[in-house]
């Protein structure tokens, strides 16, 4: 097997870390990714053999944005996993640049990281099947949700819209989005059926290029157990470029194409 090298955001704990210590036994290269460098020293004892940790805190475009040149320092890479996020029962109020906390981290921090970092090869986007519960309006996103619950479903929704308007954008760079389960993890809670084993295998596979639920394919969504189809509103070309607009309006970051 060719060596990878390969990127996981929000990979100082949970699924991002279950992923980096699989691909780390697999001999491939891997930094991690936290939000600051306490977090930082955390996960590069409790996953040895990472390569580095980059850090950035994405509730803030101007540390999302040092990210991002941290890893264009480090590059090129063969893959980028975005699995940094917050979960459902995120209380953060908004940010310092004025956007609900749930939207900037889980929806506008991937597509900065995306259009100011160098194309890998693969580009992986982590959803959720609560996306298909998530608002398809993209005129309030500044606003708050009405629960925390809505705000976690529309922005795994958008995750999805990014991967697939990724993928015509860049044909020649396989971006895909992954549902991994209902999973114990601090996001998930101890009571999830799922353990980290099972999303990690498959963004591993996915990350080498040997994913049997992706295969060659780009814009497509899946869980570990193969493709799925998406909310209607993730296949709206229309609605895909909506949302990229908004992002580069909010962020000030076009997206190169």
């Amino acid at each position: 097997m060719n060596m990878a090298k390969i990127l996981i955001t929000g990979s100082s704990d949970g699924i991002g870390q279950a992923a980096a210590q699989l691909l780390i036994k697999q001999g491939h290269t891997v930094y991690l990714h936290a939000r600051n460098s306490t977090r930082a020293s955390e996960a590069q004892k409790s996953t040895p053999g990472a390569a580095g940790v980059l850090t950035g805190d994405l509730t803030s475009l101007s540390s999302t944005r040092d990210l991002a040149a941290q890893a264009n320092s480090q590059g090129p890479w063969d893959a980028v996993i975005h699995n940094a996020g917050l979960g459902p029962s995120n209380s953060l109020p908004k940010t310092a640049d004025g956007f609900p906390s749930t939207f900037q981290v889980n929806s506008l921090a991937p597509y900065v990281l995306t259009a100011l970092m160098q194309k890998p090869k693969r580009l992986l986007y982590l959803s959720s099947s609560l996306h298909s519960g998530g608002s398809d309006s993209l005129s309030n996103l500044k606003e708050e949700s009405s629960s925390s619950m809505a705000a976690y479903s529309a922005s795994k929704l958008h995750d999805i819209i990014l991967a697939n308007a990724v993928a015509r954008y860049w044909p020649d760079v396989q971006s895909c989005s992954l549902d991994p389960g209902w999973i114990q993890t601090k996001m998930g809670g101890s009571g999830a059926p799922g353990k980290t084993s099972t999303p990690a295998k498959a963004i591993a596979e996915f990350a080498v290029g040997k994913s049997p639920v992706f295969g060659e394919k780009t814009g497509v969504y899946g869980n570990p157990q193969g493709a799925q189809n998406p909310q209607r509103a993730a296949l709206d070309e229309g609605k895909q470029e909506e949302f990229m607009k908004l992002c580069r309006e909010f962020s000030g970051v076009p997206f190169p194409k």
